[in-house]
């Protein structure tokens, strides 16, 4: 698989950002966005009908620009209004499970916070694996422990090619040592959605991702 679709996978929910989420949205991907997964979580998530109807139309932004469309955990949702794949964090549905229910094209991304888990993803066949956090978040209420760098590069020795992805607490001025430390991206919530301009925010992450490409 190239792993080019990883180098700035953006991650948003509606409360991650104080402008409609929608505008963000299209403004990353303007930007080049290379992936994006909707993550309606914590304190002040959508949910039901609201929540899927949201999902539809960043589904449909995301088919616009030709990007990937991924759900957070809700599998079911993903398969309702026929997203492009899944991430699944430790406490979800396992890889297996979703494989068979799943269309056979589908992406599948798990997330590892440590070596054991990241071996264990890439023996389950985790299309990616989501590695982090590698500093510290306020995104996410029960983030683990930050791993930093060398974490990382534990992780990459461990799953040889297997795509990665790090995520957890990064900016711009991180990208190149965690492009050397051997991610193929990096996830961003807050560096994007909470950009006074995303559009531009995005192609600088992307300058700083093809600098290693």
């Amino acid at each position: 698989m190239n792993v080019k679709w990883l180098q700035v996978y953006f991650i948003l929910g509606s409360n991650n950002t104080d402008q409609a989420p929608l505008y963000v949205l299209e403004e990353a991907l303007k930007g080049g966005i290379t992936c994006f997964q909707f993550r309606e979580k914590g304190k002040g998530a959508l949910t039901g009908n609201a929540k899927k109807q949201l999902a539809i139309q960043m589904k449909g932004l995301c088919r616009k620009y030709q990007v990937p469309f991924l759900i957070n955990d809700d599998v079911d949702l993903a398969l309702e209004i026929a997203a492009d794949g899944v991430h699944v964090g430790q406490d979800d549905m396992s890889i297996g499970e979703v494989r068979e229910i799943c269309p056979p094209n589908w992406i599948i991304g798990v997330s590892a916070t440590n070596k054991d888990e990241a071996i264990q993803a890439k023996k389950d066949g985790a299309d990616y694996i989501g590695v982090g956090p590698i500093y510290s978040t306020n995104t996410k209420e029960d983030a683990k422990q930050p791993i930093g760098e060398k974490g990382l590069q534990a992780i990459r020795k461990e799953v040889g090619a297997t795509p990665l992805v790090a995520i957890g607490g990064i900016q711009l001025a991180d990208v190149n040592r965690l492009m050397q430390a051997g991610t193929d991206g990096v996830s961003v919530i807050s560096a994007i959605s909470q950009a006074v301009d995303p559009q531009k925010t995005v192609r600088k992450f992307l300058e700083q991702a093809n600098l290693h490409s």
